[in-house]
């Protein structure tokens, strides 16, 4: 939510009790101007034109009234909500979910591409009373018959002018010539083309010729000078031994670690907690309770890290806070001044830190523009100097352990040992070095070197905005350039995920080329069985990334990938050059956020 509050309160907009009761609960009194504005004219029936950037609270802004007028007995879809990123899509229903917890059998169901049909047309067909999806996918449910929209009371166009330049306009007009004439609409955009305007004017104009409530909130500017700004780009090591060896070698405070989905919470924090970091994640899946015990003991240092989503954040006022990470980059720009603002606080300087793929860089060009700065481009720290950096914090801890001790007792037992063993000092002190050594080496060993289908994938240069995906379908084509290499020589390797798991090869795909970053020319063919699967990757794959996948998951199901013993793919006959897919099965590839959301970043699984 904003920071710039009206002095008004929520209970003075007339919202149902159920829904002022959760807003408390989530310690929100001050309506923000376009929430001021919006939910008062929405709550009267008329449509909404909204011209604010996302940091201005536009998802509550639509999000109460919406819920307001939702009959929860009824199970059809009711409210729905057009976003043109899967992980915009992901962030305003979980804020929606949030809003709505006191409201007994309301269900928000999340369509986009790239994910499964089946959970979702199962979500819709359960009688899900909100809906919030991306263009390409909504457009597929509402032809297959399985979208219903007779019974619709909102419908909502968040970022529009965002999905004006991805392409999505007419998937937009056909999605909204669907809704029916007695449903309110709602169009919320930063900025006002003429497209969009001319949008605004077919649909939000109702049947008696009134004109929409035109809202336009003034962009406010929040990034704090006192915040650096640097970026790594994500190259040669993965992003969790990444975020280890910065968490390693920075000077903080407190750091709060974005990421993009509840369950990623739980991972990045299970791994940083395995690494021996004090962190602790902060998802929608803890009551309000547990989220202030949380914040508490941020504030006391009983934790010093904190994983958490964009929407969980909101509002975080911790001025301990020095240090903020985008694991993941978010799905919108100002979301990113959002988070970036959570440090620098109180006068105080902080720091923000960017991970970002080659297909991102341009964002970063947009993150400087908003925030009136520059980013700074840096590298974590290589194997040589995280080794000294090791050695150079013992022998400091050594020399202050001297500085402070009595070690009259101790000397006492070293001289017993060299009588009894024959060890000279020296020795000893090699010895329990060695031991210090084992549990965390003082001798890093080397980087790996770039992996070579890494450097050809970096090379192949920025792509079209919507990386040659149908935006009318949500499907990718796949040409010369993205089929298998053939230069490439392959391992075969079985998972333990298969058909009983619901697994298909796209879905195989998509974890492989996501978390373990290879792109999928250089993933080869792939064989499902009913307990488990076969692929080809690339001979002499790093251990590093063996151990990334052994973790990925595939429809929730852990991966457990190993060297396939003696077990091979079946071939098929080959079929004549240029007919030949790149894969059994040509799958196509997870569909990537339009805006340059890093491939590395999507999971396979459905967000839970």
């Amino acid at each position: 939510m904003s920071e710039v509050m009206t002095g008004q309160s929520f209970a003075d907009l007339a919202l149902p009790a159920v829904v002022l009761k959760q807003l408390e609960k989530m310690s929100f009194t001050q309506p923000t101007p376009i929430q001021l504005q919006a939910i008062p004219a929405l709550l009267d029936g008329k449509n909404v034109l909204g011209e604010a950037q996302t940091g201005t609270g536009k998802t509550a802004a639509f999000g109460l009234p919406g819920l307001a007028a939702i009959d929860t007995k009824e199970r059809s879809t009711q409210m729905l909500v057009v976003a043109p990123t899967r992980e915009l899509a992901i962030q305003v229903a979980e804020a929606v979910t949030e809003f709505a917890q006191q409201m007994r059998g309301l269900e928000v169901a999340t369509v986009y591409g790239g994910s499964a049909f089946g959970p979702q047309i199962k979500a819709l067909r359960g009688g899900a009373q909100v809906v919030v999806g991306t263009p390409g996918r909504l457009l597929d449910l509402l032809k297959k018959g399985v979208l219903n929209l007779s019974s619709l009371r909102l419908a909502v166009l968040d970022e529009a002018d965002e999905m004006l330049n991805m392409g999505f306009i007419e998937d937009i007009e056909t999605i909204m010539a669907a809704v029916p004439n007695t449903a309110q609409r709602a169009l919320f955009s930063a900025t006002m083309p003429p497209a969009i305007r001319k949008l605004a004017k077919t649909f939000l104009v109702n049947d008696a010729g009134e004109q929409p409530l035109n809202i336009q909130i003034a962009a406010i500017e929040k990034a704090k000078a006192t915040i650096r700004q640097r970026a790594w780009l994500v190259r040669g090591l993965n992003k969790m031994q990444a975020l280890t060896r910065l968490l390693e070698t920075l000077e903080y405070q407190r750091v709060l670690i974005f990421v993009r989905t509840r369950s990623d919470t739980m991972d990045v924090t299970e791994q940083l907690q395995a690494s021996g970091f004090k962190a602790s994640p902060l998802s929608g899946d803890l009551n309000q309770a547990q989220r202030e015990q949380t914040v508490a003991q941020l504030r006391s240092g009983r934790i010093e890290i904190l994983v958490a989503t964009d929407v969980v954040a909101r509002g975080l006022d911790v001025p301990e806070i020095t240090h903020v990470v985008n694991y993941d980059l978010p799905g919108d720009s100002e979301s990113y001044v959002h988070r970036i603002g959570r440090t620098g606080r109180a006068g105080r300087s902080g720091e923000a830190i960017l991970f970002y793929r080659n297909k991102e860089k341009h964002l970063l060009r947009t993150y400087e523009r908003l925030t009136n700065g520059t980013i700074e481009f840096f590298e974590v720290p290589n194997a040589k100097e995280l080794s000294a950096h090791r050695q150079q914090k013992l022998q400091q801890q050594l020399v202050d352990t001297v500085a402070g001790g009595e070690f009259a007792e101790l000397n006492a037992i070293i001289a017993k040992m060299q009588a009894d063993t024959g060890l000279s000092a020296e020795q000893i002190a090699a010895a329990l070095l060695a031991q210090q050594n084992s549990q965390r080496p003082l001798i890093v060993a080397d980087d790996p070197a770039p992996r070579k289908f890494e450097e050809r994938a970096d090379r192949r240069g920025k792509r079209d905005a919507r990386d040659g995906r149908d935006s009318r379908d949500g499907r990718e084509k796949r040409n010369s350039r993205d089929r298998r290499d053939a230069n490439v020589e392959f391992d075969t390797y079985k998972i333990k995920v298969g058909r009983e798991h619901g697994a298909r090869p796209q879905d195989i795909v998509g974890a492989i080329a996501n978390e373990g970053d290879i792109d999928s020319r250089f993933i080869g063919q792939i064989q499902l069985f009913d307990g488990h699967s076969l692929v080809e990757l690339p001979k002499g794959m790093p251990t590093n990334v063996l151990r990334v996948l052994q973790r990925a998951r595939v429809r929730q199901q852990q991966m457990d990938m190993e060297l396939a013993s003696g077990e091979q793919i079946t071939r098929r006959p080959r079929p004549p050059a240029g007919e030949r897919p790149a894969f059994k099965g040509a799958p196509r590839r997870p569909e990537r956020s339009p805006r340059g959301a890093a491939q590395g970043e999507r999971r396979s699984r459905r967000p839970q």
